[in-house]
C-alpha cells in the first residue's frame, strides 16, 4: 500500500461558534470533545500514516508546535503561510514540498477542526482508497445527509462502478427547499472537504488548471526559508499568490475526480448546532456545559465557558446561551449559521473581543488580563517551565511583577536574580528587562502595569529565542 501523508490545514478562525472560538485561539485548538484539541486529533487520527504536514499560519505557528509536541507528534513538519490565501494555494504549497522529497506521495488533506471518533474505521476507509486511487485522480470524501443542512457543499454521485464512486457535480451551500430536495434525491452527500491524491499529479495537473498559481506557489516554496523548526514561505512570493479555494480551482474543474462515502461518524464542529450535537443532551433535550443549570427549558443550549461563572435559564426553548469571561451570546438555535454575521459587525464597530480572548497564548505559556482601566492594566503571566520571555522595553509603561508561584529569573537592566513566592520587583519605563521560568515547575506573576498606553505593540524586542518580530 501506498504511504499517505496526512496534510492538516490549520488556519481558520471558526466565527461561528464565537465567543468560545476566536481569531486569537480558534476552534481547532480547542478541548472541544475529548481530551485532545480536532488539531491533535486531526495530526493523529491516521495509524501507519507517515508523519504530517501542518500548513498554519504565523500567528499560530507555537500553539501547533506544542500541540503536536503534546500529542506525541515530534516529526512533523509545519509551514507557515505568510497570509491566508485560501486551500488551493495551501494545497499546492504541500504538495510542492511533498512533491520534491517523494514524488508518489500520497497525500490525505484534512481541516484540523472535524470530529471524527472512529479513527480506527477512517483509517481503513482511507487506505481503501488509496489502493484505488487511479492515475491523476482526486478523491472526495462524502457524507450520508441525515438532515437538509444549509450550511455544507453537496456532492452528486454518478452510478457506482468501484469502491470509488464517480462525482457528477458539486453544488455550494444550497438553501433549505434545495437542501431538502437533495435529501429527498438521495443520490447526494454532504462535501467533508476531505481531499486525496498524488503529489506529483497534482503539480501536473495544476500545471494545466492554474499555471499561474502554481508558478507563484513553487516560487513561494524554492524560496521559503527555515525559522527555528518551521518552514517559512517566502511572503513576497506569496503576496502574488490568488486566493482562492480548492474546490472552485480543482474538484469544479478536473475531469478524474471520485467520491468515497463515509462509513463512520463526521463533524465538522462548524457551528453551535454542530457542536451541540456531539454532546450528551438532558430529558429535555437541553445541552449543559460548566456550571449550567435550567428549569423548565426545551431543547436549549447552555454553555458556561469559565470557572467560576453560573449560567441559568428558565423557560428557554430553542435558545442557545455561550458565556465567557468577557462575552456572551444568546440567540434562537435556528440562526447559529447568523453568528459569523454577528462577529463581522462587531469587527466592523472595532469591539476587541470580536477577535480576542481573555487569555493570549505565547510561546512561553500565557497571559489573561485581570483588570483593566486607562490608568493601569493587571495582568496574570503563565510561564511554562523552560519559557523564556524576550529581552524588551517598554515606552509608555512601567511593571510591577509579584510571585505568586514557582521560581522567577529575572533581568533588569545590568542585573539578574531570582524572585520566590511572596516577592515582587518593579521595572521602570526604558528599562531593559526579561522574565525566565529556568525551572521543571510553572511560574505565575501577577503583573501591575502603569502608564499611558498598554497595547502589545508597545514592545520593542533585543533578544527572542522564538524569532517573533
Amino acid at each position: 500500500m501506498p504511504k499517505i501523508t496526512p496534510v492538516v490545514l490549520c488556519g481558520g478562525i471558526g466565527e461561528r461558534i464565537w465567543p468560545l472560538s476566536r481569531k486569537s485561539y480558534p476552534k481547532q485548538f480547542l478541548n472541544l470533545i475529548g481530551v485532545h484539541s480536532p488539531f491533535q486529533q486531526a495530526a493523529t487520527r491516521l495509524a501507519d500514516a507517515a508523519s504530517p504536514l501542518v500548513m498554519t499560519g504565523d500567528e499560530y505557528r507555537f500553539i501547533a508546535r506544542q500541540q503536536l509536541n503534546d500529542a506525541g507528534v515530534v516529526n512533523a513538519d509545519v509551514i507557515i503561510e505568510p497570509e491566508g490565501k485560501n486551500t488551493a494555494p495551501a494545497i499546492l504549497a504541500a504538495a510542492c514540498h511533498l512533491a520534491a522529497e517523494s514524488p508518489n506521495s500520497v497525500m490525505l488533506v484534512m481541516p484540523a477542526d472535524h470530529f471524527i471518533p472512529d479513527a480506527s474505521e477512517f483509517t481503513r476507509m482511507v487506505k481503501e482508497a488509496a489502493n484505488h486511487l487511479s492515475v491523476r485522480q482526486i478523491v472526495c470524501f462524502g457524507v450520508a445527509p441525515e438532515r437538509p443542512e444549509t450550511g455544507y457543499g453537496y456532492i452528486r454521485l454518478s452510478e457506482k462502478e468501484n469502491v470509488i464512486t464517480p462525482v457528477a457535480a458539486f453544488s455550494e451551500k444550497p438553501d433549505l427547499a434545495t437542501a431538502e430536495a437533495f435529501l429527498a434525491d438521495g443520490s447526494y452527500l454532504w462535501n467533508s472537504g476531505i481531499f486525496m491524491m498524488r503529489a506529483a499529479e497534482l503539480l501536473e495537473l495544476a500545471a494545466e488548471l492554474q499555471p499561474e498559481m502554481l508558478n507563484a506557489v513553487q516560487q513561494a516554496i524554492l524560496s521559503s526559508s527555515k525559522d527555528l523548526d518551521f518552514i517559512r514561505l517566502n511572503s513576497l512570493e506569496w503576496s502574488r499568490v490568488e486566493a482562492q479555494s480548492f474546490d472552485c480551482c480543482f474538484m469544479e474543474n478536473a475531469t478524474e475526480i471520485g467520491c468515497l462515502a463515509f462509513t463512520s461518524p463526521w463533524s465538522d464542529l462548524g457551528d453551535w448546532q454542530a457542536l451541540a450535537r456531539e454532546k450528551e443532551v438532558d430529558s429535555s433535550g437541553n445541552v449543559l456545559h460548566g456550571h449550567a443549570h435550567q428549569i423548565d427549558s426545551l431543547n436549549s443550549l447552555l454553555w458556561a465557558e469559565k470557572d467560576g461563572l453560573v449560567l441559568t435559564g428558565i423557560g428557554l426553548n430553542n435558545i442557545m446561551a455561550i458565556a465567557m469571561g468577557d462575552a456572551v451570546l444568546v440567540a434562537d438555535r435556528a440562526r447559529a449559521q447568523d453568528v459569523k454575521t454577528m462577529v463581522t459587525q462587531l469587527k466592523a464597530k472595532g469591539v476587541s473581543q470580536a477577535l480576542s480572548c481573555e487569555r493570549e497564548n505565547r510561546p512561553w505559556g500565557w497571559f489573561e488580563t485581570i483588570a483593566r482601566t486607562e490608568a493601569f492594566h493587571v495582568k496574570i503571566l503563565h510561564v511554562d517551565p523552560g519559557g523564556r520571555l524576550s529581552l524588551q522595553s517598554h515606552e509608555h509603561r512601567s511593571e510591577h511583577w509579584v510571585v505568586v508561584k514557582g521560581i522567577a529569573t529575572v533581568v533588569r537592566g545590568e542585573e539578574e536574580f531570582l524572585l520566590h513566592a511572596n516577592e515582587s520587583t518593579y521595572i521602570h519605563i526604558g528599562d531593559k528587562h526579561r522574565l525566565c521560568n529556568n525551572t521543571d515547575d510553572n511560574l505565575e506573576i501577577i503583573e501591575v502595569q502603569t502608564g499611558t498606553y498598554f497595547g502589545e505593540d508597545d514592545i520593542e524586542r533585543f533578544l527572542d529565542e522564538y524569532s517573533r518580530r
